[in-house]
């Protein structure tokens, strides 16, 4: 098991994918001038209805207009969950392309079917809440939404589900009636970087590249799970496990902001997260965002990285 975590049982796929790349391909270094530049950001202050409390949540469904989701096993959903949510299934989102990666982002047009399916429009505000430690299932449906254009738009109820039953919230099993929305989306493609980005990257100073896996694998002692192991020069590691508290609430922002400028991530400097497959590290993705950060994510990961004989690998513990 990767971490005390949940992780979703997609995580398993990234170990066991067995897929080569194609023959004769080559990865120049991009020059620093030349990386694309990370997705605009708003102010601090302007990303704190990204994260929301129970009360707040409570707040903005009164006010309507909210489409809440329910991240987690559909079984959980129909044993129970807040009223009103509704359930969207993480696989929709999580479509595998065709070179053997576990999970990338499947083209815009499905998501924008996806998304209209569970009644989100173009007036919708959206709250994700997860259930039972779907920690990173949860932010990697944000990635999503931020990469059609409603990242803006989007919220996660801090603590999940638990946190608004601890909190006294109601519940139910009654599903609510089918709307489909409709909705216009922007693509924001910078959302994500591929291996050549991040190979770019490597030596550009004004960049930090994380590693959000566990530090077994980022040291490269955890062995057998991927073509090669370790982890990309120059990456510090911030395990995502690192950036909730015990209660599976988000630390606090300065808590968030002291871990990212110990990993390298000092203000100023842009952020490229990565992990096994793309999920983890979308809890550190969602982290930077909450505190207005520019960040992006190398969507392959290191199940796309390991397997580019051409790129080099770094092994041992965090510096």
């Amino acid at each position: 098991m990767i971490s005390p975590l949940r992780v979703s049982p997609l995580l398993a796929a990234a170990f066991i994918e067995t897929s080569s790349i194609l023959a004769g391909e080559t990865m120049p270094r991009m020059a620093a001038s030349h990386l694309p530049q990370p997705p605009r950001t708003k102010s601090a202050s302007a990303a704190d209805s990204l994260l929301l409390t129970a009360a707040q949540l409570r707040d903005r469904m009164a006010r309507g207009g909210v489409v809440l989701l329910h991240i987690g096993e559909r079984a959980d959903y129909s044993a129970g969950h807040i009223p009103g949510a509704r359930f969207l299934s993480y696989d929709a989102i999580s479509t595998p392309r065709g070179d053997g990666l576990s999970l990338e982002l499947p083209p815009v047009a499905t998501l924008d079917s996806v998304f209209e399916s569970v009644g989100i429009s173009d007036g919708s505000r959206i709250v994700l809440y997860w259930t039972k430690g779907w920690y990173s299932p949860t932010t990697r449906v944000f990635l999503t939404l931020d990469y059609v254009g409603l990242g803006d738009r989007t919220s996660i109820l801090d603590g999940g589900y638990s946190a608004w039953t601890e909190s006294g919230g109601a519940v139910t099993t009654e599903v609510p009636p089918a709307v489909r929305g409709s909705l216009t989306t922007k693509p924001r493609p910078g959302v994500v970087v591929d291996a050549r980005t991040v190979r770019g990257a490597i030596s550009d100073a004004r960049t930090a590249i994380i590693d959000a896996r566990d530090a077994r694998f980022y040291s490269g002692e955890a062995t057998g799970m991927h073509v090669r192991e370790g982890h990309v020069p120059g990456a510090k590691n911030l395990p995502f496990t690192t950036l909730l508290d015990g209660r599976g609430s988000f630390r606090s922002r300065e808590e968030l902001s002291s871990m990212l400028a110990t990993a390298g991530a000092t203000p100023g400097k842009r952020i490229i997260a990565y992990c096994h497959i793309g999920q983890q590290a979308t809890v550190l993705y969602f982290a930077a965002r909450l505190l207005g950060r520019e960040v992006t994510l190398y969507d392959g990961s290191w199940d796309d990285w390991s397997r580019r004989s051409e790129l080099p690998v770094a092994v041992g513990p965090s510096r």
